[in-house]
């Protein structure tokens, strides 16, 4: 993320082996913010397979429907939460790969607008390794939409399908930015989708959402995790250190 001329920055690349649980997985996250603020941490990438959540929206809380909504999702055998940050609702499971980047940045609210297009073009560069027609920008009906979400297109019928979910937290000192990249398994997202927008009286299109192994079969999250860490590496020097060195 820094300018050119800085020279190559170290980034700590820490895989979590297993779910802490859906609230302390989104919890920790925030917990790691905190401590890169405050020197205890420098870049690290955090790298997870969550446990079946949907992350609502502070905007979706105030709805008529949420309470039904959130008991929705526990119908499907997903916990609903609510995240700090801003957008609707968003699924995930252990079919896909939450990536949290979590930098200590002096000026770390001044580059929070440009951070989403920076990682959008990454993710994208990630997914074209993995063989999908990817590309970043809002797509009509998507769920939790974003000018920013990354998409894939269908080779057959040039469909678009939203792969990518990506949200910031900016405090002063420090900045995450945590992605979700759905890889397998896309069904029981759409299924918790498609019941917790209707609680929520929310319009969108259920076929905006999909999985990279819809359009490129066999792609598992071993193998996009290591294509982004291998687009990672033209960005940054990466160094791997143990999940218990970050004191979960």
């Amino acid at each position: 993320m820094h300018h050119a001329g800085s020279g190559p920055r170290t980034l700590t690349v820490v895989r979590q082996e297993a779910s802490l649980g859906a609230a302390r997985d989104l919890e920790f996250g925030l917990e790691l913010l905190a401590k890169a603020r405050t020197g205890g941490i420098g870049p690290t990438l955090r790298l997870y397979r969550p446990a079946p959540t949907v992350a609502f929206g502070q905007r979706d809380t105030r709805l008529p429907g949420f309470e039904a909504a959130a008991q929705a999702c526990r119908d499907n055998g997903f916990e609903p939460l609510v995240r700090r940050a801003g957008g609707r609702a968003a699924a995930y499971h252990q079919g896909t790969l939450v990536v949290d980047h979590i930098e200590p940045d002096a000026d770390a609210i001044a580059g929070s607008k440009s951070r989403f297009g920076y990682f959008g073009e990454l993710f994208a560069e990630t997914l074209r390794r993995v063989g999908v027609h990817a590309g970043v920008g809002e797509i009509t009906g998507e769920y939790c939409p974003g000018e920013y979400s990354v998409h894939g297109t269908a080779p057959a019928d040039g469909s678009r399908v939203k792969l990518v979910g990506t949200a910031q937290r900016v405090v002063s000192g420090g900045w995450l930015f945590s992605s979700v990249i759905v890889v397998e398994n896309s069904t029981p997202i759409r299924k918790v989708l498609t019941d917790s927008y209707a609680a929520l009286g929310l319009e969108w299109d259920p076929a905006t959402a999909g999985a990279v192994n819809d359009l490129v079969p066999g792609v598992d999250v071993g193998t996009v995790e290591e294509a982004l860490l291998a687009t990672y590496a033209g960005h940054a020097t990466l160094r791997t250190a143990a999940f218990s060195s970050l004191g979960a």
